[in-house]
């Protein structure tokens, strides 16, 4: 069963709703004119109920299938926020909106979302419910998080939840997948080393903190090499040095560092943030500073369910001829928060050969349209088939 002819057909109209969202980007919760259109042609669509407000700026559709003798409710996740970017692709339809840019695609997921919404709501030829969900804030907001925490699953009674992403570097229109742990969780630091300033040419009258600092990030190092095993996946990131002193002679009193923690477990995860704050205070010990640690705890890593998993890729097969298998990624994802609430499935949809998620000269790529709106709407019903 290849990509819906109906999805061909509306490819034009698609396109363009997706380049209007591209043209009009909004960053985190603030994605007000997007809900608000995706609201209206929920509507239009003939959606049985539309409710916004969930998660500050979240809205979900509600589309019931011919019959319901199964009771089931399936439910479709599209992220719809920009990312503070400054656009610099050149298009016709580039941002309008200085140091906002739909660098990551959502545009293209809400848009493709809508494609599928639209075609459900038309055809209805499935058993059951779907109800599709359009999610603010998933770029650092926690915008699933937030969502969840509204009661969504309940409210609407989902029971199973399916994700996409686009993917730059694979085939416009192949999917990927993995089961289990696929996007990792994704922590922050921040670290204040407070030393003793003085003259630089008085080095035995201070304790120089930018010494310490410099001790600090290489010590860290050692979480991946020596503390983690070897075949389980980390990564330590110090990603910010900030001095206190602006001057070429003077030591500096204080230093301050930040960085982020990417795991694949919560074993892991918990040795992490363990191990650092240890290193870094035993560390400034050792000088005679001081280290003061915060660490924050972000998305949780994202894991598939096995059986969904299976199943998404039965339907990326029977769309697109085959699905690949995903690699782990280091990068994070909240649609991690629904998957604690609900077996579901994360897929990754190819982009072509595009410029990388987060660059400034990346774009959605339009031609993948058709295969992700099938995708979705493949998965409702071959999971709520018409009896």
């Amino acid at each position: 069963m290849p990509v819906k002819n109906r999805f061909a057909e509306l490819l034009p109209e698609i396109t363009a709703w997706r380049r209007d969202l591209h043209e009009n980007p909004e960053i985190l919760f603030e994605t007000h004119r997007t809900s608000a259109i995706v609201a209206e042609k929920l509507k239009a669509f003939g959606c049985d109920e539309i409710v916004t407000g969930i998660g500050r700026t979240g809205v979900v559709g509600l589309i019931k299938g011919k019959t319901d003798t199964s009771g089931k409710v399936i439910g479709l996740r599209a992220d719809m926020d920009a990312l503070p970017i400054h656009e610099q692709t050149g298009l016709d339809y580039k941002s309008k909106v200085d140091g906002a840019m739909h660098a990551c695609g959502h545009d293209g997921h809400t848009a493709m979302l809508l494609g599928a919404a639209q075609y459900l709501a038309e055809t209805r030829n499935f058993d059951g419910t779907v109800a599709v969900i359009f999610q603010p804030a998933e770029e650092g907001g926690g915008g699933g998080r937030e969502m969840c925490e509204d009661g969504m699953m309940d409210r609407f009674g989902i029971q199973e939840v399916y994700g996409m992403h686009n993917w730059p570097g694979k085939p416009v229109g192949s999917f990927a997948i993995r089961p289990g742990a696929f996007f990792a969780a994704t922590d922050q630091f921040d670290i204040t080393i407070e030393g003793k300033g003085g003259h630089a040419a008085k080095p035995q009258e201070t304790v120089d903190s930018t010494l310490v600092a410099a001790h600090v990030v290489t010590a860290l190092q050692s979480i991946a090499s020596r503390n983690a095993d070897p075949v389980d996946q980390i990564v330590v990131s110090v990603t910010s040095i900030e001095s206190s002193s602006k001057a070429f002679n003077v030591i500096a009193q204080r230093v301050h560092l930040k960085g982020t923690v990417r795991t694949m477990s919560a074993g892991m995860r918990d040795m992490a943030e363990t191990r650092l704050k240890a290193i870094c205070e035993g560390t400034a010990a050792t000088f005679g500073a001081t280290a003061e640690v915060t660490y924050y705890r972000g998305y949780p890593c994202m894991v598939n369910h096995d059986d969904q998993t299976a199943f998404a890729a039965d339907v990326a097969k029977s769309v697109a001829g085959a699905c690949d298998d995903a690699p782990l990624v280091m990068g994070g994802e909240d649609f991690a928060f629904m998957l604690e609430e609900r077996p579901g499935a994360y897929i990754l949809v190819g982009n072509g050969d595009s410029a990388s998620v987060h660059h400034p000269e990346y774009n959605f790529n339009d031609d993948a349209i058709p295969a992700g709106c099938s995708w979705w709407a493949e998965i409702v019903e071959q999971r709520m088939p018409v009896a």
